[in-house]
């Protein structure tokens, strides 16, 4: 027997900025939200989505481990519901040379990006399925499309990814199930980000970085399109971004 009668929302890579933002989002039009990362605090965003009215049940998960990824999703659906809408947001930027790109670095951003997207889009793709309904939303970056300097094992992970994402959508589209991919093109507000390149984000100026709270309100509205007009990829830069 399920914990809530709320519609439910999967948050893989729930991290302090654009994945709580994202729940915060779905929690306010009455979701329950299921937040996961593979380490880190997730007490501070299950109080925000409480005070919103909401409720929230906070995991620790690697989404890069198959035997994790299928014992989370079968928990969701059989604890809390069917689940309507799951978000891939799991990150993996770093930056080397590509002579200081160690296997160890490539590997494991591949892992992060690809693989993970993969596993967590096929079991959930599984649920789906028997309901012939969801959404499922994939967050790219800039490196979906183009390798810069430096980005290289960044760039093929999110180049996969967006593949994949690609290829459950046709997929899944005519079966009801809609897959999309979010490019996001700019820097999001965060300290992390300030931290990696600081003189770039320094650069930004008024708006020209983005705030998680408005990119949040895109995947919510990817989910509440109609199906005869159903976007695939969306891609959100600030106004003052060079593309």
């Amino acid at each position: 027997m399920t914990t809530t009668e709320k519609p439910v929302a999967l948050i893989i890579g729930a991290g302090d900025h654009l994945g709580s933002a994202i729940a915060r989002r779905f929690a306010k039009e009455g979701f329950h939200l299921v937040v996961t990362r593979r380490r880190g605090d997730l007490d501070l965003l299950s109080s925000e989505i409480q005070a919103l009215g909401s409720s929230a049940t906070a995991i620790h998960s690697d989404a890069r481990d198959e035997d994790q990824v299928i014992e989370l999703v079968e928990r969701v659906e059989s604890e809390h519901g069917p689940i309507r809408v799951a978000v891939f947001n799991v990150g993996g930027n770093v930056r080397y040379d590509i002579c200081e790109t160690s296997t160890r670095v490539y590997r494991k951003v591949w892992e992060m990006c690809a693989l993970a997207g993969f596993l967590v889009g096929r079991e959930v793709a599984k649920k789906m399925l028997q309901r012939n309904e969801g959404t499922l939303l994939f967050t790219g970056a800039s490196a979906s499309l183009r390798g810069g300097r430096g980005f290289a094992a960044f760039a093929g992970g999110k180049h996969a990814l967006r593949a994949l994402a690609q290829s459950m959508a046709r997929e899944l589209g005519p079966q009801g199930i809609h897959v999309a991919h979010v490019l996001v093109d700019g820097l999001i507000r965060n300290e992390a980000t300030a931290e990696f390149l600081p003189d770039l984000y320094a650069s930004k100026g008024e708006d020209g970085i983005i705030e998680p709270d408005d990119l949040a309100e895109i995947y919510w509205q990817l989910h509440n399109q109609p199906r005869s007009a159903w976007t695939f990829e969306l891609d959100a830069r600030p106004f003052s971004e060079n593309w």
